[in-house]
């Protein structure tokens, strides 16, 4: 999926192309920089600008992103589990937790 989200101090379009899967009518993707302590410039632009377009092979979706925390986050860990046997070795080698990313479906009207 490519998003394209505006620089929190740019302004500027940032495009970036992510994984993920589909959960229902939400897409979920982690918010890392490959394995390494930073978070990722596009997760940042997210928290500061939730609202975003993202373009699929379908077509684009208007979505609203969010942090999934509790139980929530430990379901949707376990589904990232399934694409990758090795993802808690390496998310082991991060010096906090990987924030699981959900983008819901918004009404274009907002």
């Amino acid at each position: 999926m490519a998003v394209t989200t505006k620089g929190r101090r740019t302004g500027r379009d940032r495009r970036v192309m992510l994984a993920y899967f589909e959960e229902g009518p939400d897409l979920v993707t982690l918010a890392m920089n490959g394995w390494g302590a930073a978070e990722p410039s596009w997760w940042l632009n997210l928290q500061a600008e939730p609202e975003v377009e993202v373009d699929l092979v379908g077509g684009s979706r208007a979505v609203v992103a969010r942090t999934a925390s509790g139980e929530e986050r430990e379901h949707l860990w376990a589904r990232w589990r399934e694409f990758d046997k090795q993802l808690d070795a390496f998310a082991g080698l991060r010096p906090r937790e990987t924030v699981v990313v959900v983008l819901e479906p918004r009404s274009t009207s907002s």
